[in-house]
């Protein structure tokens, strides 16, 4: 698994999205217990907070300390560095198993079989992300849409096509259950869509490389006062040890 967020954890925390909680609710519908949950790849804790309420006990893991430092304290959340693939945990301990936006990181044989090996025979293991940023102003939706696609094309990561594939191309080697479509959708000032923008692991590739800020163009047509609705289709699939 690869470590890009690092050194941004902060910002990463702050700006990145949250699902809604109709996800949450429709993920807790199939899980037969609710004892015991790990998420893994957590990161700064986005979706291990939205899990907090519903389980007796959580155990968030990632491979950056950085990162989980600033995720928030539950008092039913244990925060650990562990890597996904070698995760130190009995076998069949868990109700339920989630990765949010961080599988297409991950080695999957080595983390599929951690998941098998852990996961409670009626358990359910859900893989969560959400895709490209859309935003309801047509100017700059587009120099988005072109920064991502265009400008930044040689500097993503070549996992990230897993996430341009909406996780439909992922190996899931689980009986799966179907899922509604959901999306992300929130208001947004100008300062909270660059400080999203800046999480881009392209982003910093890019500014590395080039000693040139991409986002000037976007700065450009982003008043101070405005705010934009934002929307995020959320990746999604959810199944069974079978």
């Amino acid at each position: 698994m690869k470590d890009l967020f690092s050194a941004q954890s902060q910002l990463y925390q702050q700006a990145r999205p949250t699902y809604p909680q109709a996800v949450v609710q429709e993920l807790l519908k199939h899980v037969p217990a609710c004892d015991f949950a790990w998420d893994c790849g957590a990161g700064s804790g986005q979706f291990t907070q939205l899990l907090a309420p519903y389980f007796e006990q959580i155990v968030a893991t990632d491979l950056s300390a950085n990162q989980l430092q600033h995720a928030p304290y539950f008092e039913n959340v244990s925060y650990q560095v562990q890597t996904a693939e070698q995760a130190r945990f009995p076998a069949q301990c868990f109700d339920f198993i989630s990765v949010a936006q961080a599988i297409h990181w991950f080695d999957f044989d080595a983390f599929y079989a951690q998941v098998k090996r852990t996961l409670k025979p009626n358990g359910v293991f859900a893989v969560l992300g959400y895709g490209l940023i859309q935003i309801d102003h047509t100017q700059l939706n587009d120099a988005i849409q072109y920064l991502y696609r265009v400008i930044l094309k040689d500097y993503w990561d070549a996992e990230r096509h897993y996430v341009d594939e909406q996780y439909q191309t992922i190996p899931f080697p689980f009986k799966e259950i179907a899922m509604p479509d959901f999306k992300i959708q929130l208001a947004w000032s100008s300062e909270q869509l660059i400080d999203y923008l800046y999480t881009w692991s392209a982003i910093k590739h890019y500014i590395q490389q080039n000693d040139t800020d991409p986002l000037n163009r976007i700065r450009a047509l982003c008043s101070s006062d405005q705010s934009f609705q934002i929307e995020f289709p959320i990746l999604l699939r959810v199944g069974t040890l079978g």
